[in-house]
């Protein structure tokens, strides 16, 4: 078998929780040449096959314009721990929708052929909460943009270390884990995750093959992990949700 093909990535979110772990899988696999990480604020870092572009989110599509890609990785996002006034209607509209289509513009613009989506299972168009609502718009407006392949990962929360974590985080995260042995059949997507998982799984979306518009929940996603483990694989389970199925079950 010959080396993998070597592509160029194109992530959003890489100064964020999942974001970081994805761009340390990007930057140890051998099928991406070069990663360009999108952020607002230097990263820090230095490796052979980064890139870290600074913009301003207002102007992503004018100050990508020229980049080519073959992938794209969003993980862009209200974080759960956010203030209410960061969480309101007005900011996740700017946040979890503008900002991410933007990005999903700028890299269609350059040729991407697959877009990877971190979203949640709760995204819901009725939801209450604004930044679920907002996933929800995002998820279906993506689909209108033509991705020869549209990966969308909606996990449970998502489990791991960040830099600072208050007593809030750490209480959901306990709670969430607790609750998960409880979670199985049509419940099973509700379960925890390890955020190291779901990082594994948008890269082994990537090299899935796959074209066309896929969701993916709880045991999908855990196949997608082992399965990016490797530049090349095979045998992974059907995703839970393609397009033409049913979206995964809602919580009440």
């Amino acid at each position: 078998m010959g080396e993998p093909e070597s592509k160029v990535a194109l992530l959003a979110g890489a100064s964020g929780l999942a974001g970081g772990y994805l761009l340390d899988a990007l930057l140890a696999a051998p099928d991406f040449a070069r990663v360009y990480a999108i952020t607002r604020r230097p990263l820090g870092r230095e490796h052979a096959r980064l890139a870290n572009r600074i913009v301003q989110f207002d102007r992503l599509e004018a100050q990508l314009k020229g980049l080519v890609c073959h992938t794209a990785f969003c993980c862009l996002g209200v974080s759960s721990s956010s203030s209410a006034a960061a969480r309101s209607e007005q900011v996740s509209r700017q946040v979890e929708l503008d900002y991410v289509l933007a990005f999903a513009r700028a890299a269609r613009a350059g040729r991407a052929q697959r877009f990877v989506l971190l979203s949640c299972v709760t995204a819901d168009s009725r939801s209450r909460s604004a930044p679920l609502r907002m996933k929800s718009e995002a998820e279906e407006a993506l689909e209108a943009l033509g991705f020869p392949s549209l990966d969308i990962l909606q996990p449970g929360p998502l489990i791991g270390m960040r830099r600072e974590m208050s007593l809030a985080d750490t209480a959901r995260g306990l709670t969430a884990l607790a609750a998960t042995p409880l979670l199985f059949g049509p419940r099973e997507p509700y379960r925890a995750i390890s955020v190291r998982t779901v990082a594994a799984a948008m890269l082994g979306a990537a090299r899935s093959g796959r074209r066309g518009v896929y969701r993916y929940t709880h045991s999908a996603i855990r196949a997608l992990a082992t399965s990016g483990e490797r530049p090349r694989s095979a045998g992974i389970p059907a995703p839970s949700a393609p397009r033409s199925g049913q979206p995964p079950p809602k919580k009440q």
